[in-house]
């Protein structure tokens, strides 16, 4: 066993032959009660030795969502502001960097549980520390029901990413019990986690609490408008059967589980009404969040720090395959290109066969994922060191499935899961040197950007004027300005507006 003292009270881990292990540490209070739909707050500090050698609760969600095994499904609970850290069991002279790894799931689903997650083979192969958090989803962290606060039953907004921010204070707080170095934190994610580490940019509370994100597949141009999440919550209120009049009443007394499907079931309609648009997302709430990441990044108001960003060559065919939500027919395609003049005309010419059905599922994940990254890339280099990579591997198996180098493929070898069981799966029809020379690529540049602030030497900075690209792959190379003519269609296109 490893035990340690931290600012709040001592904590119990595990330690292995490698790595020692802490789960499910506590990083703010448990948000039930009267903290529900309220700002985290600090933790009671406790006394004696905390067991952390076991995860507790992911986040209330839809059960399948917090899958963690073939047969296995974390408890979900309201009581879900936890950590889990990995260090290597050997001591070091000096301390160590952080590597915060906020998971995705559309803001909806996902638990730091993971296996995949665990981050000893990243601890162990980069000598750093790891962090992976959980935070509120959906209902509880990405609906904003401030306007129905009361005097005696007030509501915050942006719970998820507030969420965030206080485990990165615990970080900062923390970390160095467990060896880490509090002055040299990286911050990544997948997906939703992506678009996190974007926002925690664009947060004016996160200035000096990470110096470096990595975002991978981000949906980067996510938020909604004060408006938009008002006239989303009412509908969710209505939902579970209240009036504006009672809805602080109903949202303090209804189950969980009760308010967790009343959101659920509009967010579905939502998407469905408004195709483009995810209306569960950080707000623009001109307060905690003062304006949308994107926007923020693009303009230089967020911070100014080194930024790894890119996407997979084919993010949408898990989505054609096993969810509805993205526009990934010539339909749904029409329908959020509609705000944007010429847009359909040019994405035909720049998509040779399209509207055929595989076109337009790369057409649109490129919409959602590579649209608004270019953005970033393009914006964020103006006032920060930025690198950026395209994602092109696949193994053959998941090739001849028709994924290709699809969405959350890249996870496994980032995280060394290649020859993990699954890694073993994706690579018996061939592929696995491949994919192991993929992850050295990921696993030596997102350490070495860990370690410095720059991958490595072979990975130039991105600008404006030459857009070089690591196009990682078996082997990787670099390409100016990759795929131009898609990259171009795509200017000036934005997610339609919601009336």
């Amino acid at each position: 066993m490893a035990e340690i003292s931290l600012a709040d009270g001592a904590v119990r881990g595990h330690r292995g032959r490698r790595v020692v292990r802490w789960r499910s540490i506590p990083y703010a209070a448990a948000p039930v009660g009267e903290l529900r739909f309220r700002a985290p707050q600090p933790v009671a500090p406790w006394q004696g030795v905390r067991d952390a050698t076991e995860f507790g609760f992911a986040a209330m969600q839809h059960r399948s969502g917090a899958r963690i095994g073939p047969r296995t499904t974390q408890p979900t609970a309201e009581d879900c502001l936890t950590l889990n850290v990995v260090a290597p069991a050997e001591p070091s002279s000096t301390p160590r960097p952080v590597m915060v790894f906020i998971h995705g799931g559309a803001y909806l689903i996902g638990t730091s549980a993971l296996s995949l997650y665990s981050g000893t083979r990243l601890a162990t192969r980069g000598d750093v520390v790891v962090v992976s958090i959980n935070y509120r989803l959906g209902a509880f962290g990405y609906v904003d029901f401030s306007e129905f606060s009361t005097p005696e039953r007030p509501f915050d907004s942006n719970l998820g990413l507030r969420d965030q921010v206080a485990a990165l204070e615990w970080v900062q707080r923390n970390i160095a019990a467990f060896g880490g170095d509090p002055d040299n934190v990286t911050i990544f994610g997948e997906s939703a986690g992506a678009h996190a580490v974007l926002s925690l940019l664009a947060t004016p509370a996160a200035a000096g609490l990470f110096h470096r994100g990595i975002a991978q597949s981000a949906p980067a141009d996510w938020a909604v408008t004060a408006e938009q999440a008002r006239l989303f919550a009412r509908t969710c209120v209505e939902k579970l059967g209240a009036t504006p009049e009672t809805a602080a009443e109903a949202l303090s007394d209804a189950s969980a589980n009760d308010i967790r499907k009343a959101v659920e079931s509009r967010l579905g309609k939502w998407t469905r009404q408004h195709p483009g648009t995810f209306v569960a997302s950080p707000v623009v709430d001109g307060d905690f969040l003062p304006e949308a990441p994107i926007d923020a990044i693009v303009n230089g108001s967020a911070h100014r720090l080194p930024l790894i960003i890119g996407t997979n060559r084919n993010e949408a065919t898990l989505f054609a395959r096993f969810d509805d939500t993205l526009p990934t027919t010539q339909e749904r395609m029409r329908e959020v290109l509609a705000g944007s003049e010429g847009a359909e005309s040019r994405i035909a010419a720049a998509y040779p066969g399209y509207p055929a059905a595989k076109t337009a599922v790369r057409a649109g994940g490129d919409f959602v994922f590579w649209r608004p990254s270019l953005e970033v890339m393009a914006g964020h280099s103006r006032h920060a060191p930025t690198y950026a990579y395209r994602f092109d591997f696949a193994p053959r198996a998941v090739r001849l499935a028709g994924f290709g180098a699809t969405h959350a493929l890249d996870l496994i070898p980032v995280f060394g899961g290649v020859d993990s069981p699954i890694g073993r799966v994706l690579t018996a029809a061939g592929g696995h040197k491949g994919f192991r020379a993929v992850q050295r690529e990921f696993q030596d540049n997102w350490l070495a950007f860990a370690r410095t602030g720059t991958p490595l030497a072979s990975w130039p900075e991105y600008s404006e004027q030459r857009r070089i690209t690591r196009v990682i792959d078996a082997p990787s190379r670099l390409e100016v300005d990759p795929e131009k003519s898609k990259r171009l269609a795509w200017e000036g296109v934005r997610v339609p507006a919601v009336s």
